[in-house]
């Protein structure tokens, strides 16, 4: 397909992984069933990452598609849950324009051995590790690029929920207390015997949890700049918001938090530059403390107690690490990267225990 997708600013998929190939045939074949015009054998590439659900380029003649579906191997009962991510896409759309149009969900297993759904795919950059510098960016313009992307994340937090059908997507209320309880459940049933065990970071957890939510939102709980899309035209557009398979009803503070796990500024120490996979470090994007009083302002929500939402937001991260660290170990993900996932973690529980040291809570 000639256009603008030939554009080096454009986020490109690559080769897919061996034993992550899809039967494009059979896809093919179903979208075709659903009434969608596709004609031809397309070619199959696969998007990097791929942490969470796999994302792959379904390159036909006439249109490129996207492609997502679970990853390979025992995955947790309600994780990857492609299908609802794809719904929830569906009826968030019309209120909150970022998201990309659904094309078709495929919830038969026979078709390509797992759940999947297609979308259209939205040509724009992806910022990852690094701002592309064709994007011309400065250090003026890279901190209202960032506060664009807060925006972006505030929207999603300031929409009622009933008017996208959404609020009877989670059980709401008592969502910090679930959330506690749920991952210290996750992380020791994903420990494995090279990590630490967490015990005085979920401890404190459970003791300095708020009793109340600040608010029930719509919360992304993936929120990070390379699951945003940017106008190559305008690089301080963002045209997409990817990644919702984690989408719920929640307090947007633990959203803040968790967002902020992956915030890896100039300043901080080298283990942590390691881990950066976001351009959150370049000059001009703010530190975590003035992301946390821009939100405050613009929200007006209370962020006097935000080192229980830090400790919570690093403590999920290294939960979500030692998952994917244990499939590898186990030779379910093939991903060579997913080695480092368990030493992330060792460092993560550190980290916390850290500003748990120094917190006032």
């Amino acid at each position: 397909m000639s256009d603008s997708s030939n554009n080096a600013l454009v986020d490109q998929a690559g080769q897919v992984r061996a034993g992550e190939e899809v039967d494009v045939a059979q896809v093919t074949a179903y979208l075709q069933s659903k009434g969608l015009t596709v004609e031809g054998t397309p070619e199959l590439q696969q998007f990097p990452g791929g942490a969470s659900n796999l994302t792959y380029l379904l390159r036909y003649a006439s249109v490129d598609l996207i492609l997502r579906r679970p990853p390979f191997g025992h995955i947790a009962k309600s994780a990857h849950d492609v299908v609802r991510e794809a719904v929830i896409m569906q009826k968030l759309k019309p209120v909150y324009p970022q998201v990309p149009v659904i094309h078709a969900i495929c919830e038969d297993v026979d078709v390509i051995g797992a759940p999947f759904y297609v979308m259209e795919r939205l040509v724009g950059n992806i910022p990852r590790q690094n701002l592309s510098p064709e994007l011309g960016l400065d250090a003026a313009k890279t901190r209202q690029l960032c506060l664009n992307v807060l925006d972006a994340l505030i929207e999603l937090h300031k929409l009622d929920p009933a008017k996208a059908g959404l609020d009877t997507l989670g059980k709401g209320e008592g969502y910090v207390a679930r959330q506690v309880e749920g991952w210290t459940k996750r992380y020791r049933a994903a420990r494995t015997d090279d990590v630490g065990d967490f015990e005085a970071v979920m401890a404190w957890l459970a003791e300095k949890q708020p009793q109340q939510e600040v608010a029930i939102r719509l919360i992304h709980n993936d929120f990070r700049f390379d699951n945003v899309v940017l106008d190559v035209n305008d690089p301080l557009r963002i045209i997409g918001v990817l990644d919702w398979e984690m989408a719920t009803l929640g307090d947007p503070l633990m959203d803040l938090g968790s967002a902020l796990a992956y915030w890896v500024q100039a300043d901080d120490d080298p283990f942590m530059k390691g881990s950066r996979r976001q351009p959150t470090n370049a000059p001009g994007m703010l530190t975590r403390d003035e992301v946390v009083r821009y939100y405050a302002e613009k929200t007006g929500f209370s962020v006097e107690n935000f080192d229980f939402y830090t400790v919570y937001g690093l403590f999920r991260l290294a939960g979500i690490a030692q998952q994917i660290y244990k499939r590898f170990k186990e030779g379910n993900a093939r991903n060579p990267a997913f080695a480092q996932f368990g030493p992330f973690a060792c460092y993560l529980e550190q980290r916390c225990l850290g500003i748990i040291a120094q917190s006032s809570l």
